[in-house]
């Protein structure tokens, strides 16, 4: 034990030189820490500051109401396009009901009239459901005769003139 403390006595002055470097170079360490301590808070600070002064978590809480405030959004517009889908199919049911081919020919019925004064008109609807209209002109008097068609055929027996218009006006699409 008596040479240890020979030999701290001998080089007390190194020791001491060696503790103050130790101590210097600690507390050039600490400064150190400190800065980049310093420079990290500032950034934490800016991060959480956020935009407009808010910071990060109000932001998040934020952003996250919204996504859900878009997502009752998407919802309402998915029901109302099943509204919208709905009306559409209403509308297109009510609309092959609705007159929507026609043809219309003119003739002569008989060869001692001067003109094409007689005719055929046919009105179907989507489903070539509908009526031919045939007027007869003649020199005496007119008639005018009406046959149903369903499906694009008639229970009636059909003239050349009346089997033209309703070929035509089944052979339009709707």
């Amino acid at each position: 034990m008596q040479s240890i403390i020979n030999f701290i006595k001998d080089g007390q002055l190194y020791i001491i030189i060696a503790l103050i470097i130790l101590v210097l170079i600690l507390i050039l360490l600490v400064i150190i820490t400190y800065a980049s301590l310093n420079r990290l808070e500032n950034k934490y600070r800016k991060l959480m500051r956020g935009v407009n002064k808010n910071n990060l978590e109000e932001m998040v809480v934020s952003y996250l109401d919204h996504i859900d405030e878009v997502k009752e959004t998407v919802n309402v517009v998915k029901d109302e396009n099943e509204v919208m889908k709905q009306m559409y199919e209403k509308l297109d049911g009510k609309l092959k009901a609705c007159l929507q081919k026609t043809s219309m020919v003119r003739y002569k019925a008989f060869d001692d009239i001067g003109s094409d004064l007689s005719f055929s008109v046919a009105l179907l609807d989507g489903n070539s459901n509908g009526v031919i209209l045939t007027s007869i002109y003649g020199r005496n008097e007119s008639t005018i005769y009406a046959k149903s068609i369903d499906k694009g055929i008639s229970r009636y027996e059909l003239s050349k003139e009346e089997n033209k218009v309703l070929e035509q006006a089944v052979m339009i699409e709707s």
